[in-house]
């Protein structure tokens, strides 16, 4: 068995920061280029392109795509023939301490939600993951999640009889009364399954998937693609000024859950969807 360093994790962490605040992910630009070109309303083809020029000019400048630099999740994918080191949450708050000091990011997270919602000042905690995978290294996935498009999202529990139709009300739902101040086009992520606790993981982590990208499974394809149709239906479109480009992308995880129940999340991504992944060992 190795040891892999929570430093190097840590250094993984501050350097993706950078690149996730300022750089908007390629699978996204390229669906917001594409939506512009096939958005029916003009209004709509003026807000995407103003998204891919804030974008450009952000990447340019190495400024933030959003003010709001949010909350920041990792999600670490350790192998299983490594063991840490050091302690792995200190060195990830190390990290995001050090690169929104170092990016000038605006500082979002309060020290308790109820009791003492002082500022902590340097954006820790992070929202700390960790998960075994088989193998050797570690797969660190960082999101920058703002507290519009989060506010926005929803757990139910619902009847294992509410079926594929009940989640597609529930997605509906969501986004209907939720969509616009989530700042469109989205990319919705959907979790079914798992446990209370569990499912809201299963949406969040359903945004790293790359837009654009089919599952395996044709069932869950052809459930994606019914759902994006839906969602894009309600006409509320980019910035919510209407037009058919509400969400590029709907993607949906599944999980083995209890016979009595079916978990269902819905977790919103923006128009600035800001994660980044990277490989180590």
């Amino acid at each position: 068995m190795s040891v892999i360093s929570s430093r190097d994790i840590g250094e993984a962490v501050r350097s993706a920061l950078g690149i996730a605040a300022t750089t908007l992910r390629a699978d996204v630009r390229s669906a917001i280029e594409r939506a512009a070109v096939s958005e029916s309303s003009a209004r709509g083809r003026e807000v995407l392109s103003q998204m891919l020029e804030n974008a450009a000019i952000a990447e340019r400048d190495g400024v933030p795509l959003c003010q709001d630099t949010g909350t920041t999740s990792v999600w670490v994918e350790l192998g299983l023939e490594e063991r840490l080191g050091s302690d792995l949450a200190a060195a990830v708050d190390e990290a995001v301490r050090t690169a929104y000091r170092e990016g000038a990011l605006r500082m979002s997270v309060v020290r308790d939600a109820i009791f003492d919602r002082r500022n902590t000042g340097d954006n820790t905690p992070a929202f700390l993951d960790v998960t075994l995978r088989p193998g050797t290294g570690a797969t660190v996935h960082v999101m920058l999640k703002g507290g519009g498009s989060d506010n926005a999202s929803v757990v139910r529990m619902l009847e294992p009889s509410a079926g594929i139709e009940g989640v597609r009300r529930l997605v509906l739902d969501t986004v209907s009364a939720k969509g616009a101040s989530a700042c469109p086009p989205l990319v919705v992520g959907v979790g079914v399954g798992g446990t209370f606790d569990s499912v809201g993981k299963l949406a969040k982590k359903a945004l790293l998937r790359e837009v654009g990208s089919v599952p395996q499974d044709g069932l869950a394809a052809s459930l994606e693609a019914a759902l994006l149709a839906d969602v894009n239906a309600l006409g509320i479109g980019p910035a919510g000024l209407g037009g058919a480009t509400t969400a590029l992308a709907v993607h949906v995880v599944t999980a083995p859950c209890h016979i009595a129940a079916m978990p269902v999340a819905v977790n919103l991504g923006c128009s600035s969807l800001r994660t980044v992944t990277v490989e180590i060992g």
